[in-house]
């Protein structure tokens, strides 16, 4: 499966190319400057182009622009991307003085994102850090998605899995990431407070 990866310079678009070249995954960096792109695919042995060459001929593509150009980026490259199942990982946070807090009172990106395209849109792995996830062992936690199409929800479950030691965990329809979207507020408080890398892990499964 090739995945193309839009914002894929990034900080979290880096790290998950790096985590799917660790997979052996086909990979094409995509980014708004094609020589940006073409400098870190040089790097980490992948693919590169322009976000919206990247998105054509893939068969999943992941949204990892910044969150506050998720819902735009989606609506440019809407013809290019056509039916090919997206994975939004964007969250809506506002940073104010008393930290961050989720930046929506309805709805979320991913939605947004589904509205603007003609494919499905699943969303997921808000609370892998950049950090960790460009390393090879294995994450110390669950990785979360939700998403109204199954086929689309299954590609980022199965390879979510690859990249912890805990469960990739169906979370339900695309209305519940508005909940994986303001859980990432409070990991990030998390964070901060405690001086950690904070994960998500769900308990009450039985092996």
């Amino acid at each position: 499966m090739k995945f193309a990866i839009v914002g894929g310079t990034g900080a979290f678009g880096r790290a998950l190319a790096q985590r799917l070249r660790h997979l052996d995954e086909e990979v094409v960096l995509g980014s708004r400057d094609r020589e940006r792109a073409e400098q870190l695919a040089l790097v980490l042995g992948t693919g590169f182009g322009t976000n919206e060459e990247v998105v054509q001929g893939a068969d999943y593509v992941i949204l990892a622009v910044q969150s506050s150009a998720a819902v735009t980026t989606a609506r440019e490259l809407a013809e290019a991307i056509g039916e090919t199942p997206v994975l939004c990982v964007a969250s809506d946070l506002h940073f104010g003085a008393n930290g961050v807090t989720p930046g929506r009172s309805e709805g979320s990106i991913a939605e947004d994102v589904a509205a603007a395209l003609r494919g499905p849109v699943a969303s997921g792995y808000q609370a892998l850090a950049a950090a960790h996830l460009a390393r090879r062992d294995l994450l110390d936690e669950d990785v979360l998605v939700c998403g109204d199409d199954p086929d689309a929800k299954q590609v980022a479950l199965d390879l979510g899995a690859r990249f912890v030691s805990g469960r990739a965990i169906d979370v339900g329809p695309l209305a519940n990431a508005r909940a994986l979207e303001a859980m990432t507020a409070v990991i990030l408080h998390v964070n901060k407070s405690y001086k950690i890398v904070a994960g998500l892990r769900l308990t009450g499964f039985r092996d």
